[in-house]
């Protein structure tokens, strides 16, 4: 009877060995694509860029983050980044995308090398203390989360020519930074530590919010 026992302990044992060691390898062969203009919908792609198929990198920017402070590129050197595009007073897709931002934040808020940027396409509205208050609603720790504002034309050329999240400036129904340019987009963009785009995931969907967080990790462990 012991030696049964002892049998089917090994067995059990064994069992959960290898399905641990075919979901860890599964899981360490994912391998993200280095993604280029030419690489996305050309609807969501400057006109100045759908021919452009490497190299391929976040501009350059200048800011002012919940706290009234001025933050550039240099927040984001050497740190995985997830970005998105919001405005306050959304009342559709924007909490949604945020509540699951809060996930990836809770996940990774001990790690100096992981930075959630959230840039506001209303700046006219989003103040330092609108975004202040509304960073404080989702509890977010501004070292690892920060609520974007500035220039319009600034913002709206990060998401259009950086993030690769909005209709060409060509596009008819579109006004570069004019009054009726709105952006309004519930993709999230995945940044690996040399500025590239490494992944683009719904916002509202939990499960490809899921699969970030499991993305982010793979770029953690990139050399």
């Amino acid at each position: 009877m012991k030696k049964t026992i002892v049998y089917l302990l090994v067995i059990t044992i064994s069992i959960i060995a290898i399905a641990t060691s075919i979901l860890y390898e599964q899981k360490h062969e994912r391998k993200l694509p280095i993604l280029n203009p030419t690489d996305v919908n050309g609807a969501l792609v400057d006109s100045s860029l759908h021919n452009k198929g490497v190299n391929h990198t976040i501009l350059d920017f200048q800011l002012t983050n919940q706290n009234g402070e001025n933050v550039t590129q240099e927040i984001i050197k050497d740190k995985v980044v997830v970005a998105n595009f919001f405005f306050a007073t959304c009342p559709t897709i924007c909490p949604i995308m945020n509540s699951q931002l809060s996930r990836v934040h809770a996940e990774y808020l001990e790690n100096n090398n992981v930075i959630i940027l959230s840039h506001t396409v209303w700046p006219e509205v989003d103040s330092v203390e609108v975004l202040k208050e509304y960073g404080e609603r989702y509890e977010a720790d501004s070292k690892r989360w920060q609520f974007l504002t500035g220039d319009k034309h600034h913002l709206y050329n990060l998401a259009r020519k950086s993030y690769l999240v909005a209709p060409s400036v060509n596009d008819t129904n579109f006004d570069q930074g004019g009054e009726g340019d709105f952006i309004h987009t519930e993709n999230i963009v995945l940044i690996d530590k040399k500025r590239r785009i490494r992944g683009f995931y719904d916002g509202t969907d939990s499960l490809e919010v899921s699969q970030l967080i499991e993305d982010v990790q793979i770029l953690l462990e990139y050399k």
